[in-house]
This record gives C-alpha cells, structure tokens and sequence, in this order.
C-alpha cells in the first residue's frame, strides 16, 4: 500500500499544480512571413521597466534598480537627483510619462517604491519633476499610497493620460489580496485618478464616502502592469497579471470593481483554487484573459501607416515567453492573436514612439525598434 501512496504522489502533485487551459480560446499564431525586422538601439540595460520621449526625440527609460537614463544621440547618461528608491522584489522604478502637452508643461511624471511615511518597507509613489541640464528639478510627490509594507510584490505600475488631461496610474495590491483589492479605505489594488498637478477630481467616484482614499478610480485590480489610450474612443485600456492563469485585458471605468480575488479565470501557484467563481454582479468581466499566463507588461495601440496590418490593434508584452503578443481587435473584441519578435526576451515594456516605431524593452539586455522590411 505504501508503495502505491509514494507512487500516485508525484502523479497527484503535477495533476495540482496544473494551470487551467481556456476553452475556445483565441489560437495564437507565430509570424512566420517575419515582415519586419528588430534592431537593438540601446544596449547593457538591466530591468528596463518604463520608457517615454521627449519633444527633441531622445529618451528616458527607467531602470528598475533606480535609475533614470537620458539616451540622446546615441548617447546614454544618468539623470542625477531621482529621488531615494525602495528596490525590494517587484519594486524600485517603475514607469515614466511627460505631460502630454510637454512644450507647456514641461513635467516628467514617474510611479516607483517609496520608503517614505507610515510602516517599514515601501509602497507606489507618484511623483513629477522637470528636466534641467541632466538633472531633475522642482520635484513634487503628487500621490504616496500606504501603509508601507515589507513585501516584494506587486507594486504595480504604469502611467497613463487621457483626453481630458486626467492622470491615470496603478497600484498593485502588493500581495495582500484579502485586504486591499477590495477595500475602497486602503491603498492597493486600484487604479487611481488625478488632475496633472495631482489635484483629486471632485467628480472621482469615491470623494465623497466615508473613510475611502478619494484618489481611487476602480478597484478589485490585482497587479496592473499594462496601461493605453485607446486611439479611437480615448478609454483607457489596462492590462493585470493573474495568478497561475487569468491575466487580464480590461477597460478603466469609473467605479468599476473588477472583481479581484472574488472571480479569477487562474488558481493559486500551487495549482489549488482561492475561488469558484469566474463572474458575479457587479464585477467586470475582462474583454480578454490570458490562461495559461502570458505574465503581461508593457502595451501600446499601433497608429498610423508605419505597420499597415497592426494598425488600431494592440501590442502585449509577455515577461514568460518571451515575445511580443499583437491582439487584433474588432470594436473591444479580440479576434486574433499573433506571436512578434519571438524569442526576443523577457519584455518589460512595449511602446510605440513618436518617430511611428514600436520600442520593446527587455530585461537583461536592452530596448529594440520594430522596422517594417
């Protein structure tokens, strides 16, 4: 009997530890006719996690480890006074946006880990600054969520203006998802909304409940590392990592829930469930969701006549396998689905420039532009 146990345990684990297969699902494709090539253009980055464009056409990426780098011209220097840097697991510098009107508002906005305020560890700050002579000026910390925490997880976060001027970003529930997600009085797990200069729009859905953080826009998110104006409608587009399956396409709407960790498409790590459920009134449902993951970063819609068969669709990184996901939509329905600069590398971040040109970023190595042959 014994030996039957030590037998049927291994088989009993891997039947577990399973991650869940999405029934008629979207098949994905490979690009086998290879349309465009890939050319690095720049090189020795470690954990390239945000990247943006300044009106002259050089760049700023940011390194995770807390680090801003200027690449102008071929040429790459440091951004001196960045602000102290909490980089512990999934934290440290995340994402960096300009004003969409820089020439006026000449303002940088960047999303990293904070040690400041209230408990030991870190958590998402929002922060602007503007650029002088290499060096950030004028700061100002528009947004610092808390409590601080000590764990390694899911700080989030990318930035992202609407047509309005709105200033949308993200905060992961930094693995504590039985408290924060669904707690409109905690920081974590949310989308929020400001004005630029970080002002709280009185018409934001939860000024005026008691104990809520006013900032908040949606909640019930788990870790969105996704975020995009939709060229055509001006929504928002997000994407979040799920768990061991059901990472997430999903569209910012004001006071929506979306339903983290109540409904999950995915299971724990271990393969065992943390919910039976998939839907429940009142929470969204994802236009897409990934299962098995894909461990989503980095999306951008294609615009223009530099990518005629990509254009209006959207670009996904995928941190696990190694390539840039297009999704084709029809309205906010995917249609298809197709594999771009396989094998390239882990992809922190995918963008498209103001030059027309798709930029990917990837870990441990650098960021490459997509040219059409």
């Amino acid at each position: 009997m014994k030996k039957i146990v030590i037998f049927l345990l291994p088989l009993l684990l891997i039947f577990a530890c399973k991650e869940p297969v999405k029934e008629n699902d979207v098949a994905i494709k490979s690009n086998t006719a290879r349309t465009y090539s890939t050319v690095r253009v720049v090189d020795n980055l470690s954990n390239p996690w945000g990247m943006t464009w300044l009106p002259d056409g050089s760049m700023l990426i940011t390194e995770k480890r807390g680090e801003i780098l200027h690449i102008k011209n071929g040429v790459k220097t440091n951004v001196e006074n960045v602000p102290e840097i909490y980089v512990r697991g999934q934290g440290g510098l995340m994402d960096i946006e300009i004003h969409p009107n820089y020439k006026e508002n000449p303002w940088i906005y960047f999303t990293y880990a904070s040690p400041e305020g209230e408990g030991k560890g870190g958590h998402t700050k929002l922060s602007r600054a503007m650029l002088l002579e290499g060096k950030l000026i004028n700061i100002q910390h528009l947004y610092k969520a808390s409590p601080n925490s000590t764990s390694g997880q899911h700080f989030g976060s990318r930035i992202e203006f609407d047509n309005e001027g709105y200033l949308y970003f993200s905060i992961g529930e930094r693995g504590d998802r039985d408290k924060n997600p669904q707690d409109i009085t905690r920081d974590g797990g949310k989308i929020y909304r400001l004005y630029d200069d970080g002002k709280i729009p009185v018409t934001n859905p939860f000024v005026n409940e008691m104990g809520a953080k006013p900032a908040i826009f949606t909640y019930g998110n788990r870790n969105p590392q996704g975020m995009a104006k939709h060229p055509e409608t001006g929504e928002i587009w997000m994407h979040e990592h799920g768990p061991k399956g059901g990472d997430e396409i999903n569209i910012v709407k004001k006071r929506a829930n979306y339903g983290w960790p109540v409904i999950s498409y995915g299971v724990n790590y271990s393969g065992t469930k943390f919910t039976e459920e998939t839907a429940r009134p009142g929470m969204e449902q994802p236009v897409y969701y990934w299962t098995p993951s894909i461990a989503p970063c980095g999306m951008t819609f294609v615009t223009g006549d530099t990518y005629p068969e990509w254009k209006g669709h959207l670009l996904v990184g995928s941190l696990k396998f190694n390539y840039v996901e297009l999704v084709k939509l029809k309205g906010n329905k995917v249609i298809g689905r197709e594999k771009i600069a396989e094998g390239i590398g882990r992809v922190r971040n995918v963008k498209q420039g103001p030059d027309g040109f798709i930029y990917v970023a990837v870990e441990g190595d650098g960021i490459y532009k997509i040219l059409p042959k």
